[in-house]
């Protein structure tokens, strides 16, 4: 293996620290020709597929990669706005808004934000804050609830760097926050700003990605975390039982995922006769295709087509301040020791001012020996 060596380091200054956010990914653009590229990178991941590579390849570029990049291009078109793709968008906003947040509790750090697909990598940006300085290094998934599918390959990618890094990071993964009280206030506030404009529905319907639901049976610990999310809520709302309930959602293939589906649950509401429904999507930090056209487009026409009366989709917490005020409490947490205060910096700066000085000395008498 070529290791990549780190020119950028100047010896004995002071150890910096980042907080990296890391989010799903997007294509660059709403068209087959950039969708193709992506999800062969995300489908191709035996994390999130997980089927023998020589079949399932056969499978991906024979068959889905012809057909569903163009039918992909059509749905992101629908959502796509000047700024370009709604989850960069509000993952770049979030990274910006989180770096002010943690300075104006005192703190020196970087943040920075990269995707697990497509751009930019987190290759790209780990070695964009490597040539930074910075030494220490926060990964922060944008999923809350852990799956070996989503923040597993975070970890995979990463790691996978540090294998090829002359002078390495040192890290710390976060693993979850599905359960931390933060992020229950977060997604508390975001619904209790809704009801508080538009009334109490007759069900609110909390949807979840689905992932197949043998993973559940080996051992990963996904469907429990999101159940404990929704608990949590609806707990913290004071809301009645029976009032709400847990879906999920996007379902690929023919094998059984985790159920109840979203999509026959609205279905079946509309026909029990509740007239409204509201739908929230704890699990997503930002809006995406996922929610903006399979759940605010395709599930509001489900429920309304079955003989609902209202839908009303609520937004993804996005760059709202309860939530960046929550990740500045995730991340200063699991920082503890690293996320140095500003006052502190002149001394460390000091220090390692001294340490040069030291180093600058100690070559000279070896030069004049």
């Amino acid at each position: 293996m070529r290791f990549i060596d780190d020119t950028t380091t100047v010896h004995g200054q002071p150890a910096r620290s980042a907080v990296l956010l890391v989010n799903l990914g997007t294509p660059a653009a709403p068209t087959a020709a950039a969708l193709r590229p992506y999800l062969a990178q995300f489908l191709g991941d035996p994390r999130v597929v997980e089927i023998p590579k020589a079949v399932w390849n056969l499978i991906l570029y024979g068959v889905i990669l012809p057909i569903r990049a163009k039918k992909s291009a059509a749905k992101y078109a629908s959502i796509w706005t000047t700024e370009g793709s709604p989850l960069r968008v509000h993952t770049e906003r979030q990274a910006t808004l989180l770096r002010g947040w943690l300075g104006e509790r005192g703190l020196d750090v970087e943040v920075a934000w990269a995707m697990r697909y497509g751009e930019p990598s987190i290759e790209k940006v780990l070695l964009d804050l490597r040539a930074r300085g910075v030494e220490r290094l926060l990964v922060l998934p944008l999923y809350p609830q852990y799956s070996a599918s989503t923040t597993a390959t975070a970890v995979d990618e990463v790691c996978r760097l540090q294998q090829k890094l002359r002078n390495q990071f040192e890290l710390r993964f976060i693993k979850h926050y599905h359960d931390h009280p933060a992020y229950i206030d977060a997604l508390a506030g975001r619904l209790r700003a809704h009801f508080e404009q538009h009334g109490q529905p007759d069900r609110l319907v909390m949807s979840f990605h689905g992932v197949p639901k043998r993973t559940l049976l080996k051992g990963d610990p996904y469907h429990c975390e999101c159940l404990k999310t929704a608990r949590l809520v609806a707990e913290r709302l004071g809301l009645a039982k029976g009032s709400w309930l847990v879906t999920f959602q996007s379902r690929f293939g023919k094998a059984e995922w985790l159920q109840p589906y979203t999509a026959p649950t609205l279905e079946r509401l509309a026909r029990e006769g509740v007239g409204r429904v509201d739908l929230f999507c704890p699990g997503f930090t930002s809006d995406c295709l996922e929610t903006l056209e399979e759940i605010a487009l395709e599930a509001r026409q489900t429920f309304l087509g079955a003989g609902g009366r209202e839908f009303n989709y609520i937004d993804c917490l996005n760059d709202r301040p309860e939530w960046i005020d929550a990740l500045a409490t995730i991340s200063e947490e699991h920082g503890a020791g690293w996320l140095h205060r500003r006052a502190d910096r002149a001394a460390r700066d000091a220090e390692a001012g001294r340490t040069r000085e030291l180093a600058r000395a100690a070559g000279a008498e070896r030069v004049a020996d």
